[in-house]
């Protein structure tokens, strides 16, 4: 009887094993790569940026006034002629400008830009972009690009 045990042993070959051997693995490895697929599987992306910002009521700036908005970054300036929004990130590498007595300067590289935009000193060689602001009762919604 051990003699036909050990028969049996000799009948697994090589190639059975090999078999068994690269079904384990790929069973094995199709289990982990569906538990990492199924934590993505759930993932939800962020909600896209806002594309306007209602940043409250005409009556809080006064005419003449200019406004450092943070949120998004800009200067709202209230004009007679209405509300006007500039953006406040520098065009050369994206720092957000600090407004002193005479101009609007980029803390990072020294560009410097007048309060319509233009560009005063580089090394930013474009203006400022300029938002877009309408009036929706008596809040103002600044549009951004």
């Amino acid at each position: 009887m051990s003699c036909s045990g050990a028969l049996k042993m000799n009948e697994f070959s090589r190639r059975d094993f090999l078999n068994l051997t690269k079904r384990v693995f790929l069973t094995a490895s199709g289990l982990l790569g569906l538990g990492a697929l199924a934590r993505f599987l759930g993932y939800q992306t962020e909600s896209s940026p806002p594309t306007e910002f209602d940043i409250g009521l005409s009556e809080a700036y006064p005419l003449g006034s200019q406004t450092f908005i943070a949120d998004i970054p800009a200067l709202l300036v209230h004009t007679e002629d209405g509300f006007s929004a500039l953006s406040l990130t520098c065009t050369h590498l994206g720092c957000t400008l600090k407004k002193d007595e005479a101009s609007l300067a980029c803390p990072c590289h020294g560009s410097r830009f007048d309060e319509q935009g233009r560009v005063w000193q580089g090394p930013a060689k474009e203006g400022l972009p300029k938002f877009s602001v309408e009036m929706r009762g008596e809040h103002i919604i600044v549009h951004l690009l």
